[in-house]
């Protein structure tokens, strides 16, 4: 596979604190990459550096081999959608009108949609099964269903690479389920890259083809989930004591506390 994004050497954070120190790595097209690590290692320092939210301090960002630095947002979010963990509209937004923000890159400024920007609109509602609340608040709306409406904005960019941060941290273990097979969909028949940071290790094991362990906004192991996953690996980065053991349904590696840890 040919690399999309290429993390290079990079150095950021906020005003003169560096959360992430000289990270490098890959994402390769069509992938599904998980990005985990404890509270404070700089998981969502990398997404907003990444999509231009916070500007780079040392080092560089190349997407399909052209430094992100020369690329203006309305091209950035042509080609990388962005899901937060949340959104919360000043206003109570139909969701309809909510997934239509994710064609305001095409639209342009006092333009009116087209009818092509209706259909692209629809048909993400469709993907993320939100068709049905088109016409509803989105105040009105589970967490679910309202994540699923971020994630039907997002396709709306028509991205190459789909970022979330943390896209199943306020959802129950159906909902959970719901948004990973969703976001495994994607990835398989629409061959959109995911790039999931994600703090279930379990959920980041059985989904993701690889993953990025950060500590301390540095990177401590890129691999295969069996490469990540490791009993010796977890417990140094999230001072913990775990077991690992291959999970009955899945056979990938599963983290369970030791008891009295």
């Amino acid at each position: 596979m040919e690399k999309l994004l290429s993390v290079d050497n990079l150095s950021t954070g906020y005003g003169k604190d560096l959360i992430l120190k000289k990270v490098s790595f890959d994402i390769l097209e069509n992938e599904f990459i998980g990005i985990i690590g404890p509270n404070g290692s700089g998981k969502t320092t990398l997404a907003r550096a990444i999509t231009k939210v916070l500007p780079i301090k040392e080092g560089r960002i190349l997407y399909e081999e052209k430094d992100l630095i020369s690329f203006s947002l309305e091209k950035i979010a042509k080609n990388i959608s962005y899901v937060p963990q949340e959104i919360n509209p000043v206003f109570d937004m139909k969701i309809m009108d909510i997934a239509m923000m994710g064609r305001h890159p095409y639209i342009g400024r006092f333009h009116e949609e087209t009818h092509k920007d209706i259909e692209i609109v629809l048909d993400s509602l469709k993907m993320t099964d939100t068709y049905e609340l088109k016409d509803r608040y989105f105040d009105e709306v589970s967490s679910g269903e309202k994540q699923r409406v971020l994630i039907a904005k997002a396709l709306a960019q028509e991205p190459k690479l789909l970022i979330l941060d943390e896209p199943t941290s306020k959802l129950d273990i159906g909902h959970q389920s719901h948004i990973m097979s969703l976001l495994k969909k994607l990835n398989m028949e629409k061959n959109i890259t995911i790039m999931a940071i994600l703090h279930d290790l379990n959920i980041a094991s059985d989904y993701c083809g690889r993953l990025i362990m950060l500590d301390k906004g540095a990177i401590k192991g890129i691999g295969a989930p069996r490469e990540i996953i490791e009993q010796r690996l977890i417990e140094e980065v999230y001072k913990t004591f775990v077991l690992v053991n291959p999970s009955p349904a899945s056979n990938k590696p599963h983290v369970t506390l030791k008891p009295g840890s």
